[in-house]
């Protein structure tokens, strides 16, 4: 998201690990927000548990780990998790994580991965440590309308290897897990706040500087993805146990996690769907060990996870058949381009590639996600659809416009799901039943990517992404208004059929679409950051000369410069669950009470700290020119 002095960059992506901690049959839960102190938490008895010893597992509490990411212009962003270890009052450590688990934090914008549920004895937990490894790190950013590798570096332009993150937990915020009470606790690992990309570079490189920041409870709240092996289905109690399997493995035991369903869970088996206890009954059919994913949510209230979606066998990409998804940027006949892709060959490591081609004809079957009954063909896939292929991997060629060598998948006899696409634009025209946005991105990629070419029912009906037509039927579009940034969640219209471009089923107004914004200053950083620090919100003094290059609002993929507003926009607490942090080489504070983060930078700042960059998120509303912030970030450091 930042960019050093004298680089060329934008905003990156946020990326959120998250921790939630859970006591095994536990009905109600204990545990402080970061400045509500669990000073006096309910004594911890002793306990008998044994870790990896199913028998003493009711004295034990359940730790799931999961991770996500959020929106940006890293397309991928895929390194090995090596550990996860947790410490608790006294020093001793706790690993939680089974066994190395690569990630792609890019490919997870819209949900969290479960990565671990471990058995853990009681106890008051007050830090931790995660080790990433970049050796093998593979990371992609987009440079005007190509995507390119880029290089991780440290802040003296080093290659980075293994890198120990700290997780901090503030004195006062410390977890106390007891049994028979749940708690919960979400630990950001922030690639926005933390990294700066410099596209102008050869290849472009990428500045980081991981920081990890922990929350009792998550201020993000995301669908997550539940991904294991099927041990045994409840149909009676409609719910199913799996053994965790996170991301692509295709092996491996990361621990036990009950998923329950409801009447209404879909499930899809290859061409089979079904709804509910149907679906229940197939899956027990299919025995145990089968593969299976279920996405639905985390319930904070009673602890427990319910899936909305579940799949498995050949509906697990390689389980059965070769898969990828992303999206499709052209289409030309039955071939379509698909950039930004996520390839997942039988028998080999799940990975990036900036092109795929994939194959279709009159024999491949077409679905949605979620609809059982829907009919469709291979001409419903047009551009920009988000889409699932399941198929055969064959010949491989190379294109004048690509510069390295792009996979085939053959889904001629195979399936494509289509999935919701989401569009992220700038508003043209509202009126009844539409909407045209100005498209600035399509999903994870700008819209430079994509060439609509054929989209329309004659050439000169082809989509148009400066004036994108959008079907909303009896959507309320009261939250839009003209020149202000719309997301609109839906399904792009077959190839060429349009206009409308796109049919949408969700419309997100500005005020409901997460910004950003990013303020560096020089590495020395600055002793007067703000021309105003109340209760109501802090004010950067756009005057400093020490501010940098850093200095922008991100709304959706509209990026703007501070410079260019009529005065500097007031920062300041949200009235939701929010989350305030101060980061220090080696050390963070948090807190959820905006005064009380004022006491504390007013002390640092008094005490000749410098600050050095600033990461806000939350709400921004252009005609008050401020920003209420779920998350604000403000790295200092001790002047020389």
């Amino acid at each position: 998201m930042f960019k050093p002095r004298g680089s060329n960059s934008s905003f990156t992506k946020s990326a959120t690990l998250s921790l939630i901690a859970i006591l095994a049959a536990a009905c109600s839960g204990s545990g402080g927000s970061p400045d509500s102190p669990t000073a006096n938490p309910p004594p911890i008895a002793a306990s008998s548990c044994i870790p990896g010893d199913p028998a003493t597992a009711p004295e034990c509490a359940t730790l799931l780990i999961g991770m996500t990411d959020a929106e940006g212009d890293i397309v991928s962003y895929s390194v090995d998790v090596v550990s996860i270890s947790l410490e608790r009052a006294g020093g001793t450590t706790i690993e939680t994580l089974p066994s190395t688990t690569r990630i792609d934090f890019a490919q997870l914008t819209d949900l969290s991965e479960l990565v671990s549920s471990t058995l853990l004895p009681p106890g008051v937990f007050v830090g931790g440590t995660i080790q990433i490894d970049y050796s093998n790190a593979e990371v992609f950013v987009e440079v005007g309308n190509d995507i390119v590798a880029a290089d991780v570096i440290d802040s003296n332009g080093n290659g980075l290897g293994l890198v120990d993150v700290r997780i901090e937990l503030a004195a006062n915020g410390h977890l106390a897990l007891t049994r028979g009470q749940a708690a919960f606790l979400s630990v950001d690992f922030d690639l926005a706040a933390s990294h700066s990309v410099d596209t102008s570079a050869t290849p472009p490189r990428i500045s980081a500087e991981p920081f990890i920041t922990a929350e009792v409870a998550p201020v993000d709240e995301k669908d997550l993805r539940v991904r294991g092996a099927l041990v045994e289905v409840d149909v009676s109690n409609q719910s199913y146990d799996v053994r965790v399997r996170p991301w692509h493995r295709r092996d491996g035991d990361h621990g036990p996690v009950t998923v329950n369903t409801t009447d209404e869970t879909y499930f899809e088996f290859g061409d089979r769907r079904f709804i509910g206890d149907a679906g229940l009954m197939e899956l027990e059919s299919l025995g145990a060990g089968t593969l299976t994913a279920a996405f639905g949510t985390l319930d904070l209230t009673n602890r427990s996870f319910t899936a909305s979606v579940v799949l498995a066998r050949d509906s697990i990409e390689g389980d059965m058949l070769d898969a990828i998804y992303g999206n499709i940027v052209a289409r030309s006949g039955d071939l379509l381009t698909v950039k930004g892709a996520f390839v997942v060959n039988r028998g080999q490591q799940a990975r990036f590639h900036r092109t795929v081609f994939v194959e279709v004809g009159p024999q491949t079957q077409v679905h949605k996600v979620s609809d059982r009954d829907g009919s469709y063909t291979q001409d419903d896939l047009s551009v920009g659809q988000r889409i699932f292929v399941f198929g055969e991997f064959g010949e491989t060629f190379a294109s004048a416009s690509i510069a390295d060598i792009a996979p085939v998948i053959d889904a001629t006899n195979g399936r494509v799901r289509m999935h919701p696409t989401h569009l992220t634009g700038k508003v043209v025209d509202v009126m009844t039943g539409q909407l045209t946005l100005d498209l600035r991105a399509i999903d994870r990629l700008s819209i430079d990517q994509y060439d609509f070419a054929g989209t329309g029912m004659t050439t000169d009906l082809d989509a148009d992404p400066d004036a994108y037509e959008i079907e909303t039927g009896t959507l309320p579009l009261n939250a839009v208004s003209v020149d202000r940034t719309a997301r609109v969640v839906g399904f792009v219209s077959p190839f060429g059929m349009a206009p409308p471009d796109f049919v949408g089923h969700t419309v997100i107004g500005h005020d409901q679409i997460r910004s950003a914004i990013g303020i560096g200053w020089t590495a020395e950083g600055t002793t007067a950051p703000f021309i105003s620090m109340q209760i109501d919100g802090l004010v950067p003094d756009l005057s400093n000369p020490d501010i940098g290059v850093r200095h922008h609002i991100l709304i959706g993929r509209e990026l703007v410069d501070l410079f260019a507003l009529p005065t500097a926009p007031s920062i300041g607490p949200s009235s939701s669950r929010s989350l305030y942090s101060l980061h220090e080489p080696g050390h963070v504070e948090l807190f959820s009470d905006f005064a009380k983060f004022l006491d504390e930078l007013n002390l640092r700042l008094n005490n000749a700290e410098t600050v050095r960059s600033l990461a806000a998120y939350g709400a921004y509303d252009p005609l008050a020119n401020d920003m209420d912030a779920r998350k604000l970030v403000i790295f200092t450091q001790a002047s020389d």
